[in-house]
């Protein structure tokens, strides 16, 4: 029988959950039995979730690991699993183990371990040097690990070379704009490149910073997608890949043929097991896979952001959050992601006027809270702004009032919700943008007081993107006076985010050109933005780096992101290009 079932796993785990991630591969498991699949993948790490950072570093944690992986040997009766693990010898690797019908039929050991961006393998794990391939009931397949089959000559197109016709790929693949096309583009050309049928599991889920899309794929030897998951939501994919197409196609494809290729097979290096199926699955009826739809851009990053702050919130513990509203776009964009993320009877928002705040603001805060049908609160912190005055009076005589006065107000705004957060076990979100954070227009112990930050990696154009993406796909909350007025914090009479910052809409390119593309100062300039303007936001980002490191996670999703990403000193002399 040439024909295999692959089921692909695709479930959220939580990094140190042991016990709640062999439980999920267990239910996982079973849907494999159910549908009668030869081959079940989980993602990279399912076991230990990932990425799990210094836990590595705690032997206890790794022998849990190691016992929790031979509890799921009785569940692989009739089945051959693919499950992702930390192995140990004299050091520890990343893996992944080839169950099969209730026995450990072997181990692949990552090969080429990511160490940058968000990664940091090479500090935790050895690399691993062979390229095992499984044989069941004639069907020959090869094992790689995430980062293995991103490089055109790396382990899964040695495995191809040495005979294998499935190349199997478990992951953990972090989200980010883009990503998930740009990854299935990669995969589809392994496939026809190496004339294979590729099954890529990937995780799905959020993870302090990361969001993890799932959208695992089964990719036949053509570079055409057979089945695809859900992107951003836990499923199970099951198709049904005739390998005689794999045979055929190879038959027509001389490139296999030439001598070029007899360098990838190095008998030392790959190893062969044989494995037989379950006799059961040899009379069962084929079936249709479903190819979910690949997201928008706005769809995707939305639902990213849904996906990272339900499973924030959740795997900490929390069940109720609390959002201060100022009636503009970024905390009315966050108070409407919580609310779709948890529920609406788990998001509370309050609205903190001072003297200077707008009546449309308070209208536009509070008819937000109505639409939404989330709890509304307003604690006026005037009284307590004044108390700061009077208290600082003497100290500040003789002196103008400025930005030390405006930010006494922000912080009073982050005791107000600190205080509520306290009382009440509410996680505070703050309501920063990435264009904000980038400059440094936010208040220390203010406006970043919190838990975590929704919006932390979204550009302020963005933003606005998405919140009538909102409004006309789920239904209109976000009151339209809310895009149309000027950017304001409303710390002082008639202020506008102008008044201090560069255009949004010519801030936000040049900060994606700086801060994701590392570009110079002369290279901007070049570009056609203003000579002084890019010296202004260069200097605003390089003096704030102390800023972000004292801020919130948040949902990562650019290719370079605050914290993880993007790591400069913060005690730093540098000036780009030698010119500022």
């Amino acid at each position: 029988m040439r024909r295999l079932r692959i089921g692909l796993g695709q479930i959220n785990t939580t990094v140190g959950d042991l016990r709640g991630n062999t439980d999920r591969i267990i239910d996982g498991l079973e849907r494999a039995r159910e549908h009668r699949v030869d081959l079940a993948l989980f993602p990279e790490l399912a076991i230990s979730g990932y990425p799990p950072e210094d836990l590595l570093l705690k032997p206890s944690f790794i022998e849990a690991n190691r016992t929790c992986l031979n509890e799921l040997l009785p569940h692989t009766q009739g089945i051959t699993a693919i499950v992702g693990f930390v192995d140990v010898d004299s050091d520890i690797y990343n893996a992944a183990a080839v169950l099969h019908d209730g026995q450990l039929a072997g181990v692949y050991h990552k090969v080429l371990l990511p160490n940058y961006a968000v990664f940091d393998e090479v500090r935790y794990f050895k690399a691993g040097d062979t390229f095992p391939l499984f044989e069941l009931d004639g069907i020959v397949f090869g094992v790689s690990v995430c980062e293995d089959i991103w490089y055109p000559v790396g382990p899964p197109e040695r495995q191809a070379a040495a005979g294998a016709e499935v190349l199997v790929n478990i992951s953990a693949s972090p989200y980010h704009l883009g990503k998930i096309q740009e990854r299935e583009r990669m995969l589809a050309t392994r496939a026809a490149d190496n004339v294979a049928v590729i099954a890529f599991c990937n995780q799905v889920g959020g993870q302090d910073e990361l969001v993890f899309d799932g959208s695992s794929v089964i990719i036949n030897e053509r570079g055409q997608v057979v089945a695809r998951g859900q992107a951003f939501a836990e499923d199970f994919v099951v198709a049904d890949v005739d390998m005689r197409s794999v045979f055929r196609q190879r038959l027509h494809d001389p490139r296999r043929r030439k001598g070029e290729l007899a360098y990838l097979y190095r008998p030392d290096k790959v190893q062969r097991v044989s494995l037989s199926r379950a006799a059961s699955h040899v009379d069962r009826p084929p079936m249709t896979p479903v190819v979910s739809h690949l997201p928008d851009r706005h769809h995707e990053v939305y639902h990213a952001l849904l996906l990272g702050t339900r499973d924030y919130v959740q795997k900490n513990g929390f069940k109720m959050v609390v959002v201060g509203l100022s009636g503009g776009i970024d905390s009315s964009l966050v108070a409407t992601i919580a609310a779709d993320a948890l529920g609406v009877e788990n998001v509370v928002g309050v609205s903190m006027p001072s003297r200077y705040s707008s009546d449309h603001s308070l209208e536009d805060a509070e008819a937000l809270t109505e639409a939404l049908g989330i709890r509304y609160l307003r604690v006026g912190i005037e009284p307590a702004f004044q108390a700061y005055l009077e208290m600082l009076s003497e100290t500040f005589a003789d002196t103008e009032p400025g930005v030390a006065e405006e930010n006494l107000q922000a912080r009073t705004r982050g005791n107000v919700l600190m205080a509520l957060s306290n009382k009440f076990g509410w996680l505070v979100l703050t309501t920063g943008n990435k264009s904000e954070m980038a400059v440094g227009y936010a208040t220390l112990y203010g406006d970043m007081a919190g838990g975590f930050a929704v919006i932390k990696d979204v550009p302020k154009i963005l933003v606005y993107e998405l919140a009538r993406y909102r409004n006309q796909t789920l239904g209109a909350v976000i009151p339209e006076h809310v895009f149309t007025k000027a950017p304001s914090a409303e710390l002082r009479p008639d202020q506008k985010d102008s008044d201090s910052l560069p255009e949004y809409a010519d801030l936000d390119l040049i900060l994606h050109a700086y801060v994701e593309e590392d570009r110079g100062f002369r290279e901007m300039v070049a570009m056609g933005f203003d000579e002084g303007t890019v010296r202004r936001v260069i200097r605003m980002v390089d003096r704030n780096e102390y800023k972000r490191r004292q801020s919130p996670p948040g949902v990562r999703i650019t290719a370079r992101a605050f914290g993880k990403d993007r790591r400069l000193p913060i005690t730093n002399k540098y000036q780009t290009d030698g010119e500022m």
